[in-house]
Order: C-alpha cells, then structure tokens, then sequence
C-alpha cells in the first residue's frame, strides 16, 4: 500500500477506513482528523494518553497506514501546519498595497478550500444526498450560530423546488422536533466548534427514523455519527475565522442538483411579484 505524501492524503484515507475501523482505532483516527494542529506537536506518549489507548496500538495504527510510525503522522500534520501558516503570514502586510496582502491570502485559501471540497467528494455519498431531499415528503434544515446563514440560504432554495422545507431553530427546539416525522428528512450543518443543538437535532432524528443528510467540514464531526449522508466541506482561513465558502458553494450545488433530479421546475414567484416584492 502506498503510504500517503501529504496531510491531505492521511485524512482521506482515514475518511475511507472509518466505517471498518475498531473503538479504539476510531478514536485515533477521530484525533488525527479533528485536530490535526495539536497532532503536529503532540507525542506519542501524550497522544496514548489522550486516546485511553497504548503507545504500541498508535505505532500499529501508523504501520497500517503504510507509515513507518506516529512520527511519520506527526511529519505530516506539521507540514499541513506550516502551510497554513505561511497563507496567514500574508495577511501581517494586507495594509500594504502592493501584492500579496490580505485580498491575495484570502483568494489564494478560498480556491484551495474550494479545489479540495469538490475534488474529495465521494460520488456515491453525493448521489445519495440528492436522492434522499429530492424524494422526501418534507425536508426540515438546521443550521445554527456561523452555520445560520447558510441553513437559511439551504432552506429557501429548496423550498423553491420541494413541496414542503421546515427550517428549524427559529423558535423552541423541543416544540419543532414534535414536527418530525418517519420517512421526512433532515439536512445539517455545522462546523468546528460544533453547535451542540445541531448535533442533539441529528441524534433525536436519527433516533425517530428520519434519515440525516450533514454538511460538515471533516469525518469526525459529531455529526457524522447520526449522518446517513455526509458531505465534507473545507473550511481553513486565513486569520482565526473559518471560511464558509466552500460550505455554501457546496450546498449551492447540492441544491441545484436536487433541482435538477426533479426536472428542474421554475420557481413560483406569483406571490412575490403581487405583493411587489421586488423592485
């Protein structure tokens, strides 16, 4: 097997083995893949530790990934870490005008985040996640704190092309879970740090049988647990915020393409244009 090159590649083929791997191989790879910053850094003794696990089960967690061992993991994660550090370095002059600034930094990350999102989507995952909204009965969203404005846009884009989108959050959570029904579907979203609330929403879903579609940013979001489809997005920035970009053009797509899958129909603005809604 070929042992992976860069950081990109190890979380990729962690992503591929999660659903064969045992509790304790899991928790690794759940680490390695959330917090692959502290990884850089982190020794093996303090990562067995951290895992509940022996130091011998991370070294054989490593060889069987084509790695020599943890330092290998360790090497690649820096590498990532470095990386990320020079675009951000490029944001300390963005008050200067000549090239290279803040607008170069945040363009440059935005591509990468955009090239990585689609460029790792599982075909089959995507498939999926358009079959499951398209023929839902009622489709109900939920998208909280950074995520909000993107559950928002996910909500009222569907909603143009499915007979019924629920968008939930807007009012008492224990009230509008009494909505949810067998068969319906819900989509999610959130990213690092996780909205406790949207993961809860997706654990009671799944719980009453409604199949949960989750854009997240990574396979060890809380969230994929309770996902029978989940769709990862990138979301590195160039300062402490991360970007939604790749998130929102992600959810764009999928909308499109759920149009798309129910032959595209024309949205009814009917109402919207009695009432002058637009200028």
């Amino acid at each position: 097997m070929k042992a992976p090159g860069s950081y990109q590649e190890l979380a990729e083929l962690l992503r591929s083995r999660l659903p064969k791997l045992a509790s304790g191989q899991l928790r690794i790879a759940h680490l390695l893949l959330a917090d692959p910053e502290g990884t850089a850094y982190r020794g093996i003794s303090e990562a067995a530790r951290l895992l509940e696990v022996r130091e011998s089960s991370v070294t054989r967690f490593a060889n069987s990934l084509g790695l020599p061992g943890y330092p290998d993991i360790m090497e690649l994660c820096r590498t990532w870490v470095a990386e990320q550090a020079q675009v951000a370095r490029r944001t300390e002059h963005a008050a200067e005008p000549e090239p290279g600034g803040l607008l170069s930094a945040v363009l440059e990350q935005e591509q990468t985040n955009l090239s990585r999102t689609f460029s790792h989507l599982e075909r089959p995952s995507w498939r999926r996640a358009v079959e499951l909204l398209a023929r839902a009965p009622r489709v109900h969203v939920m998208g909280l704190r950074e995520c909000r404005p993107v559950a928002d846009l996910a909500a009222q884009r569907l909603g143009e092309v499915l007979p019924a989108v629920h968008r939930l959050g807007a009012g008492s959570l224990p009230d509008e879970l009494r909505e949810l029904c067998e068969d319906e579907v819900l989509l999610v979203f959130s990213v690092r740090r996780y909205a406790a609330d949207t993961v809860r929403v997706a654990g009671y879903a799944k719980e009453t049988g409604l199949p949960v579609v989750a854009l997240t940013d990574n396979a060890a979001s809380p969230l994929v647990e309770s996902a029978e489809v989940a769709l990862f997005a990138e979301t590195s920035g160039v300062s402490y915020s991360r970007s939604l970009t790749a998130l929102t053009a992600l959810t764009q797509a999928l909308v499109t393409e759920v149009a798309i899958e129910l032959g595209d129909p024309k949205p009814d603005h009917r109402l919207l244009d009695t009432l002058h809604f637009y200028h």
